[in-house]
């Protein structure tokens, strides 16, 4: 389970939600007469509303908490997106103004929601800079340089297939190869295989292991330039010729960064909810789940099962993701 620091709200509403609790939060500062500065470096003004200015940088913030752009990704003041968010931003903050004026702030329900609101976002800020400081390029290469050592890599197979219906075609099939005769052109011509007949029966490399048992058998120990076959496969029989044979290609560091960057983020928040939890007095007022009358009560001696853990982010296995190889 995601800590909340990072849970994104998933609809327009629940971000409009939040937008106005945030726009009556800062509301309460009050307007102390001084000149706005833009709140992030690079920062442009976009609109005003009664006065008050509108930033990009609150547009952007809006268009991820949608889950319209990705965090840090950019947003392009002239593109329509951007139009269309401005134009919710600026509902929220006249949504804001007005329940000020019907003083709503003041009422205990808001009091504790915004008291909540104060919280979420202190603890988003805190956990952006400790993520921010310790999840860098240095870290992400260092654990990318780590799983590469320790990553197994397997034998990758490069073969064609053609997949015939009756066993006698297949073997017909592998008479006029052997004198000679083009696979691929005999694949587009006779395989029922739909997924490969039409770019000459190629099923790219891949691991035996991914592919169905006969495949794993008859191609393990063959060579390559060998042709292997018929065998018995689902739709039919196969006639495979092998292509090339290399050892399994590691995951680039790019393609493998978004995992790193999860599970090093994940990694950070742990440890420091961990640290927090080991300095603070928490206590858990609420009781056990009673026994209910009238069900069976779990025998003494029965083997106790251990509770299912929160899903947390794997370290990264680094094996490019094969091609999925067609099955016949």
């Amino acid at each position: 389970m995601a800590h909340p620091a990072f849970r994104r709200l998933p609809s327009a509403l629940g971000a409009v939600t939040v937008m106005l609790i945030a726009s009556l939060m800062l509301a309460g500062c009050g307007d102390r007469g001084v000149a706005e500065r833009p709140p992030e470096p690079g920062d442009v003004a976009v609109a005003k509303v009664d006065g008050k200015t509108v930033w990009t940088s609150d547009v952007k913030r809006e268009a991820v908490a949608q889950g319209l752009i990705g965090d840090g990704e950019p947003l392009d003041a002239s593109s329509d997106l951007f139009r269309r968010v401005l134009d919710e931003v600026v509902d929220q903050k006249l949504l804001a103004a007005e329940a000020l004026k019907r003083k709503l702030d003041k009422d205990p329900i808001a009091q504790k929601r915004l008291a909540a609101a104060r919280e979420r976002i202190l603890g988003d800020m805190l956990v952006e800079s400790v993520v921010s400081d310790a999840v860098n390029d240095n870290a992400i290469r260092g654990l990318y340089q780590e799983q590469l050592k320790l990553a197994k890599q397997s034998e990758e197979i490069r073969a064609r297939q053609i997949v015939v219906t009756a066993q006698a075609d297949a073997e017909a099939i592998k008479k006029l190869l052997t004198t000679g005769a083009s696979f691929e052109a005999l694949a587009m011509e006779r395989s029922t295989d739909a997924a490969t007949r039409f770019n000459g029966g190629d099923l790219g490399y891949f691991t035996t292991d991914v592919m169905p048992e006969a495949y794993e058998a008859n191609l393990k120990a063959a060579k390559v330039g060998e042709i292997v076959g018929p065998f018995a496969v689902d739709g039919g029989f196969a006639v495979v010729k092998v292509e090339d044979r290399r050892l399994e290609q590691p995951i680039t560091l790019e393609a493998a960064r978004p995992q790193i960057v999860r599970f090093l983020t994940y990694d950070q928040v742990r440890d420091l909810l961990e640290k927090l939890r080991s300095r603070a007095k928490v206590q858990t007022l609420i009781r056990a789940p009673q026994d209910v009358p009238g069900q069976p009560k779990e025998p003494a001696d029965a083997p106790k099962v251990a509770p299912t853990p929160a899903a947390t982010p794997a370290q990264p296995a680094l094996k490019a993701a094969p091609a999925k190889a067609a099955k016949p």
